[in-house]
């Protein structure tokens, strides 16, 4: 009499599965990590302790040719103050993200700060963590 059972159990891992999850996750990385790229002209900015936190803001950037930026948008300086206000003229709590690069002259970041005074705007000047 020979009794055995149908059904066997074979020893083998199939990897298939495991590689589609990894593929999975993969893809997911490479299209999460394109949407967090940051909304700002590059430019170098000057080292401190502390970090900008700040949701709803507009950011003026100031390059090394003192060229004046309105979250990434080119603006002159004599139209600054003009453009800035109406950008905020609709906001609850006007805040200005105030990128200035370090080889900047420091007459120019407080143009921007006096705007910002004038107009009752809150600056937040952005450096670079240590």
């Amino acid at each position: 009499m020979n009794i055995r059972g149908r059904n066997k159990v074979t020893p083998e891992f199939n990897m298939a599965s495991m590689t589609d999850i990894v593929f999975l996750l993969l893809i997911f990385f490479m299209i999460a990590s394109t949407l967090v790229t940051t909304n700002a002209i590059d430019i170098i900015l000057p080292k401190a302790s502390g970090k900008t936190e700040n949701k709803k803001s507009t950011a003026v950037s100031i390059n090394k040719d003192l060229n004046y930026y309105i979250d990434q948008k080119r603006v002159g300086e004599s139209v600054l103050e003009s453009e800035l206000v109406s950008i905020m003229a609709n906001q609850e709590s006007p805040t200005i993200v105030l990128r200035a690069e370090k080889s900047v002259p420091v007459e120019n970041v407080v143009k921007v700060m006096d705007i910002a005074n004038r107009n009752k705007f809150k600056v937040i000047l952005a450096v670079q963590p240590n």
